[in-house]
């Protein structure tokens, strides 16, 4: 994991090497950092930190991915975390009862990729044998972006109806 200082942050400093279901341990993570750190935040601040962690994922995503071997390892929940703090950032305030319909829908977006989140997630496979590159590193994280746009989109849905 400290073979390269990216490996740290695609791992979600640990969270992904979590035996069991390692994007929803880098969600709930992410849930945990977004509730201790938003508060000192102003809307631009936390939506620079967003940006620039989305960036920073990329990269780390990539170097990663090539360091693995793999496209999209599963070990890789930077995305998760990057996404769902979107999400969180754009449904607050929410009640903890709010932001836990959030999570959910979320990892079940992640997980079960419908629709244009299975889209996304191909978009940017690799050929087989081929060195992950830059479009694989985004793909790990365009995918997730999708997904939490998905939960953003049926949140939304959810308090118009």
């Amino acid at each position: 994991m400290f073979s390269h200082p990216a490996h740290p942050i695609a791992l979600g400093f640990g969270c992904g090497l979590a035996p069991w279901a390692p994007g929803t341990v880098g969600t709930l993570w992410a849930w945990l950092m977004f509730l201790l750190f938003r508060p000192d935040l102003s809307d631009l601040g936390a939506g620079l930190v967003i940006g620039a962690a989305a960036l920073l994922g990329w990269w780390a995503s990539t170097v990663t991915a090539r360091a693995l071997r793999s496209g999209d390892p599963g070990c890789i929940v930077i995305d998760e975390i990057v996404a769902f703090w979107l999400v969180l950032w754009l449904v607050t305030p929410a009640g903890l009862g709010a932001q836990a319909v959030a999570f959910v829908l979320f990892r079940w977006f992640d997980a079960a990729k419908p629709g244009p989140v299975a889209w996304a997630d191909r978009f940017f496979e690799g050929r087989r044998g081929e060195a992950p590159g830059w479009p694989q590193g985004f793909g790990v994280m365009f995918d997730d972006l999708v997904a939490a746009g998905c939960t953003l989109l049926a949140i939304a849905l959810w308090r118009w109806w």
